[in-house]
């Protein structure tokens, strides 16, 4: 029996001691969660392609190229864009400092990176609303100065940055504080540089769990809807994201390009989710390794 075998029965054993229901209500279980999903998640979408499909394939795809389905197309990309690099770069550096250092204030950093979680998107939009609004404390100073951050790209923007800040961060501050500081002060130690010690020793044992943050980050910056509802004024053509266009066609009573609309979101998510799923099998599922001195396989993590 070789290493691999006695592994594989190890986590066998060790899946198998976590409960000890019979059979009859693990499957009982089962079929439960996957009617509960079939319900409320499968039949709906379900009737999103069945709706969108309805006036024909011409129809589905005449919904995508007039002008303001394009510019809300466009608009959703080149926002994600933007959002999902910014929060990267700050999930990082949140997730370090929270994760390697100890510091006054460090609880209250956290509570606000978890605000936007507890905060309803539209109050959300309206923070801003109160902020750069002709009313607001420097909407004056942006009218004066022919600046527009309401109502343009750099509101929704914005609002998008704020719903989405604690994705990247809370994905890796639990793995940054399981890893602890040992690498990072060996390499420093070894005479490799501050840049040298992130792209060689950090970067390589985040890299698995940012590339998830990044996925769920974009996910929920494409399918932003009640922050950038406030803060996009919906103008046609400039500032509507497809889920607001998705929701004008729905109330103009042209139910074929809404749904055909929301069934390109809606395959913008399987996407995402399987992009997800790959990223987490390549994250936790063991590849096999040769040892070159002793000829043995062995069950390793990359």
């Amino acid at each position: 029996m070789n290493a691999v075998t006695i592994i594989a029965d190890k986590d066998l054993q060790w899946k198998e001691s976590l409960t000890t229901e019979s059979v009859f209500v693990r499957r009982s279980l089962i079929a439960a969660a996957f009617l509960y999903l079939t319900l409320f998640l499968f039949i709906p979408l379900a009737a999103v392609f069945a709706e969108a499909l309805k006036g024909g394939i011409l129809a589905y795809v005449g919904s995508f190229l007039n002008e303001d389905a394009l510019a809300a197309i466009r608009l959703t990309l080149l926002v994600a864009s933007v959002v999902v690099p910014l929060n990267a770069l700050f999930g990082v550096a949140a997730a370090w400092v929270i994760a390697k250092f100890d510091f006054v204030g460090k609880q209250i950093l956290i509570t606000l990176i978890d605000m936007p979680l507890a905060v309803s998107p539209v109050i959300s939009g309206l923070i801003y609303v109160l902020l750069f609004g002709l009313q607001g404390w420097f909407g004056p100073w942006l009218a004066d100065h022919d600046i527009k951050i309401l109502f343009a790209l750099p509101g929704i923007v914005l609002a998008t940055i704020f719903v989405t800040v604690p994705f990247v961060v809370r994905e890796l501050i639990p793995l940054m504080q399981s890893q602890g500081r040992e690498e990072e002060e060996a390499a420093i130690t070894l005479g490799a540089s501050g840049w040298q010690m992130f792209t060689r020793v950090t970067l390589p044992n985040i890299k698995w769990s940012l590339l998830y943050g990044v996925i769920l980050c974009n996910a929920r910056a494409m399918g932003e809807f009640g922050a950038v509802s406030v803060v996009s004024g919906h103008i046609r053509g400039l500032t509507n994201t497809m889920p607001l266009h998705v929701e004008i066609l729905y109330n103009e009573y042209n139910a074929v390009s809404a749904f055909a609309v929301a069934s390109l979101l809606t395959l913008l998510a399987v996407v995402t989710l399987a992009v997800k799923a790959i990223v987490e099998r390549k994250a936790h599922f063991p590849t096999i390794v040769a040892d070159p001195i002793s000829n043995v396989q062995t069950g390793s993590i990359r």
